[in-house]
């Protein structure tokens, strides 16, 4: 399924900044197939960082993180 947002506007180059600093945050903290309950705390801290959490970076975080637990790819260590 393909999601559409014509109401989306461009990413500055701080927000494109902060995408690709959680994006090397999260590859850093899946590296071993593994993402523990403090991985996860920094990478929500990764996310607020400037106090708000956009679309982009849930989509981040729902495809290199949720998706890979939900296929088996990334084991969640409690």
């Amino acid at each position: 399924m393909k999601i559409s947002r014509p109401n989306a506007k461009n990413l500055t180059p701080e927000e494109i900044r902060q995408l690709e600093h959680l994006k090397a945050t999260i590859e850093r903290a899946t590296a071993d197939g593994k993402v523990t309950r403090q991985e996860l705390e920094t990478i929500k801290a990764a996310e607020w960082a400037d106090g708000k959490v956009s679309v982009q970076e849930l989509e981040l975080y729902r495809t290199l993180i949720l998706e890979k637990i939900e296929k088996g790819e990334l084991e969640y260590e409690w």
